[in-house]
């Protein structure tokens, strides 16, 4: 896989809806509430996904009560001062929460949790930004998320916030953190599965500050890491025992749809089942819930950048099958009741 055919974090595929569409399926426990945790809204030259788009994919036989809107530096403000235009982010998704708190749309509750952005590089002149943040969140303004993803081979396409190496371990940074963890707001970490050892830190240094591991931690298959899976998994796996150990992690369980080198449904000629899906899927899902526990983990979308893979419907279909022996209580952890906890929603 070459570098633009990694179309991660900056550069998102469209996905082909038509191909998409070839394959429905109908919704598995149609009843069990879910509650996704990690989706997107934005308006790009070619790959609009909004509020009717969100919508669509959430009426597909799935009980989705409520979702989280995470940063993708959508609609930030063209004017004022540069680190208080993603304060437009947030107003975008509180318009379309609100949109849906009207009862107008059905039960759905979309956006009833805004992960943002705040650039932490600030250092302490950030608690201004998270003070504005919240205001424009009008309650429901949860965290943020400051990507960093990051690695020394030229082929992998770094996060766009242009991390530099070790960003978590920088002293100014960090002081931008501790403005977060002030106010008991959540990060959400999206870095590269080398990278770990840098969350197990900043789990040590803010220990009550809940930090949610984006896409079970970046698992690199393409570049340099292309042909090395059994190599990447073992060190990724490693990696997450560590993490497993600070009790302030915790882990979406998703993401895997997106082109990082290890599946290429993309490229078939009809989109994937749910048992297929459940199967490919597997080794990393059961990983992160054995380590974790279902109070640590929770099942997320990523749409639509995972949408390259496969409907809305079908992803949900294959989560439940790989939820399919889990208790009531341990579903109910992991399609909303953690999500709804660590989220505060």
């Amino acid at each position: 896989m070459t570098k633009e055919e990694a179309p991660q974090l900056g550069n998102v595929m469209t996905p082909d809806l038509a191909w998409v569409a070839k394959l429905s399926e109908a919704a598995l426990e149609p009843e069990l509430p879910i509650v996704d945790p990690h989706h997107h809204l934005w308006q790009r030259a070619g790959n609009d996904y909004l509020f009717h788009d969100l919508r669509a994919d959430t009426r597909t036989g799935h009980n989705i009560v409520g979702t989280v809107f995470v940063d993708c530096h959508s609609m930030y403000r063209k004017d004022g001062p540069a680190e208080m235009r993603c304060i437009g982010e947030t107003e975008f998704a509180n318009g379309v929460a609100a949109m849906s708190a009207s009862g107008l749309y059905g039960n759905l509750r979309a956006c009833a949790g805004i992960v943002g952005h705040v650039d932490l590089r600030l250092g302490a002149r950030a608690g201004a930004v998270f003070d504005a943040q919240i205001a424009a969140g009008n309650g429901r303004f949860k965290g943020i998320r400051h990507q960093t993803g990051w690695d020394a081979d030229p082929g992998i396409r770094n996060s766009r916030t242009d991390p530099t190496a070790e960003l978590t371990r920088d002293t100014t940074w960090r002081e931008g953190f501790a403005e977060l963890a002030k106010r008991n707001l959540t990060f959400d970490a999206w870095l590269y599965h080398p990278q770990l050892a840098e969350i197990a830190d900043l789990a040590d240094a803010f220990p009550g500050t809940p930090i949610v591991l984006d896409h079970v931690g970046g698992p690199l298959g393409y570049a340099s890491y292309a042909g090395r899976h059994d190599e990447v998994r073992t060190a990724w796996k490693k990696s997450m025992v560590e993490l497993a150990r600070r009790q302030n992690i915790v882990v979406k369980v998703g993401g895997l749809g997106m082109a990082m080198g290890w599946f290429d449904f993309y490229r078939q000629p009809s989109p994937p089942d749910s048992q297929t899906l459940a199967d490919a899927f597997k080794p990393w899902v059961e990983t992160c819930i054995e380590l974790f526990g279902v109070e640590r983990c929770m099942f997320e979308s990523n749409f639509p950048v995972d949408k390259i893979t496969s409907g809305y419907g079908v992803l949900w279909n294959a989560f439940k099958r790989l939820a399919a022996k889990g208790s009531a209580a341990e579903k109910t952890a992991l399609f909303s009741g953690t999500a709804s906890r660590v989220y505060k929603l």
